[in-house]
Formats: C-alpha cells, sequence, structure tokens
C-alpha cells in the first residue's frame, strides 16, 4: 500500500489541495542535497503562509539575551495575563524549521493560541540557525533562553521550577537538546514536549514505504542535518546536544509529551527516544498519529487530526 493510500483521508485531500494550488503557481522547485540556503528559501516561502487558529487577548514583549559567545538572541514572551501573574508555570518554545530555517513571525500565530488555550504564557526563541551556526551551538542558545526565563522568573510572575521546554520538527530537537544541558547543568526542566521532533542525524536512507508523501523528506534531513553537524557528520564526534538521538545516559531528565506521525520520517527515532526514556523510569505520553505525516498541522487547521493534536498540546501545557 503506498504511502498516500495510508494516509489520513481529510488530511489526504488538503495535501491534494496544497499540490494543486503549488502547481498552478509553476510548481516548487526542491533544491539539490545538500543546498541547505537553498532549502532554506524553499521552506521558509511555505512557513510564511501556514493557517494560524484565531486568538485574542495575548500580549508579546520582545528581549534579547546575551550568549557566551559574546552574540545575543532575540526572546518573545507571550502571555494573557489572566487570573494569578506569580508562580505560574511557563514554557521555552523553539520552533521548526530542520535547524536551517524558520523565524519567529513564522510562528507567531500558533504561540498566541497556545497561551490563550492553556493561560500559560510561552517564551519563544529566536536561536541561532544551521549552516550559519552548527554543531550544539543551537541547543546552546535554546539554553540561553531557558536561563534568561529562569533569571527573570520572578518579575515576569514565573515559577521557575515549573518551567517546560518545547519544540516541533527541528525545533523539537534543539529543545531535546536544551534538555541535555539544562540536564548536566543542574537546571530543572519540569517537562519536555517534543512535537515531531527532528533527533536522529543518522536517519538518512529513505524508507520505500514513507516515500511519496507531501513532507519532510530523507534528502531533506541529510540536508540538514549535514548544515548542523559539518565535518563530524557520520561520524562518532556527533554529540548528543547536537544530535539528542545519540544520548546514552537519559537518567535524570523530566517527564515527557512526544508526538509523531506513523507516515513521518522522525516516527522510529521518536518511537526509540521514548522507549529510552522508559527504559530509566521517566515518564512519557507517546502519540503516535494513525496515518499522518510530518507537519500535518501546518497544513490544514479544518481537519480532525489538527483539532485533536493542538487541543492534546495545549492540555500539556495546561497541566504544568
Amino acid at each position: 500500500m503506498s504511502t498516500i493510500n495510508m494516509m489520513d483521508p481529510e488530511l489526504a485531500a488538503a495535501c491534494a489541495v496544497i499540490a494543486s494550488e503549488a502547481m498552478a503557481n509553476g510548481g516548487i522547485t526542491i533544491p539539490e542535497r545538500g543546498d541547505a540556503l537553498g532549502l532554506r528559501a524553499v521552506l521558509e516561502a511555505g512557513m510564511a503562509g501556514v493557517p494560524s487558529p484565531p486568538s485574542t487577548g495575548v500580549s508579546v514583549s520582545s528581549h534579547f539575551a546575551p550568549t557566551p559567545d559574546g552574540s545575543e538572541i532575540g526572546l518573545h514572551f507571550y502571555s494573557t495575563d489572566a487570573g494569578t501573574t506569580t508562580d505560574r508555570p511557563a514554557v521555552v518554545y523553539l520552533h521548526g524549521g530542520g535547524m536551517i530555517s524558520g523565524k519567529p513571525d513564522h510562528y507567531d500565530g500558533i504561540v498566541r493560541y497556545y497561551v490563550q488555550e492553556s493561560n500559560v504564557p510561552l517564551l519563544l526563541v529566536d536561536y541561532r540557525l544551521a549552516p550559519e551556526q552548527t554543531g550544539t551551538s543551537l541547543a546552546e542558545d535554546g539554553f540561553t533562553g531557558l536561563q534568561w526565563l529562569v533569571d527573570h522568573a520572578d518579575e515576569l510572575g514565573v515559577d521557575p521550577a515549573r518551567i517546560a521546554v518545547m519544540g516541533d520538527s527541528g525545533g523539537g530537537g534543539v529543545a531535546a537538546g536544551t534538555v541535555i544541558l539544562a540536564r548536566d547543568r543542574g537546571v530543572p526542566v519540569a517537562k519536555q514536549i517534543l512535537i515531531y521532533p527532528m533527533l536522529d542525524d543518522r536517519n538518512t536512507e529513505p524508507d520505500p514505504i514513507l516515500e511519496g508523501a507531501v513532507a519532510w523528506t530523507h534528502d531533506n534531513n541529510w540536508t540538514s542535518w549535514r548544515a548542523v553537524l559539518g565535518a563530524d557528520f557520520g561520524s562518532d564526534r556527533v554529540s548528543p546536544i547536537a544530535a539528542p538521538a545519540r544520548l546514552e545516559d537519559f537518567s535524570g531528565l523530566p517527564p515527557t509529551y512526544i508526538e509523531v506521525g506513523e507516515l513521518d520520517i522522525f516516527r522510529d527515532e521518536s518511537i526509540s527516544y521514548a522507549r529510552r526514556l522508559y527504559e530509566v523510569g521517566i515518564s512519557c505520553e507517546l502519540q503516535v498519529l494513525p496515518g499522518v505525516i510530518h507537519g500535518h498541522d501546518r497544513m490544514s487547521l479544518d481537519i480532525g487530526v489538527t483539532r485533536r493534536t493542538l487541543a492534546d498540546r495545549c492540555r500539556v501545557i495546561a497541566d504544568l
């Protein structure tokens, strides 16, 4: 059975509409394998047009945090300021884009929605991207955002013991690396929330069952990991901070939520990550979504699986 025939019917219909619109506009030219900047341009053009669920009553303030290398990164703090503004939980969010693309603007709408529905503030981190930044530096930027929130918890009304780290796709990998850094540096994290996370740099060989899906491909994965890891790509020198699936010691990580589609090339690495958490006694809620490809929620808000997954994510955030 082909991937398209296995797909959730509503999602398949949404993908068909997207493909038809793309063809009407001249189609999409996918860059050659290894062209990270070309792939960035394609991804960012697509992300600029993704739908966002409606939200109201969410404010945002912008900040900057210095990085250990003498630079600085942007931070955007979203809050409803409804109810109590003291001792509330919060979430540090790392956006998707394969670690080579993505901007806070692309995630403004969905972050506002999460905050509105959960009444939990989120800090959206404008971490620096590969290939300009490589290796562990992306997760270091994530950790900079986490440490900034801990340091400013009192003035923002946040309980530093109830901060989660969340990310989707490439940002899910950065989030997982950030959490490993936090564990190793003694900074408490209440939960990690990983949405179809990009965890394993070794996942670059095509899967015949998944080929043809309108989603993230193994060639895209090769291009992005090569940009992130540089000369270390494919070697045993890869740090688990950069590629969290390389981690050997899972003890001390926080409770975890992982969501992935069964037709996503990140499925097996997500399941493996959850299994290794279970093996050391760490609670993990694993959602493997039948008939779902990568980034389904960025394709349509009008399908059942997107409504269900957004509700699940808001539930997990609100439960902090």
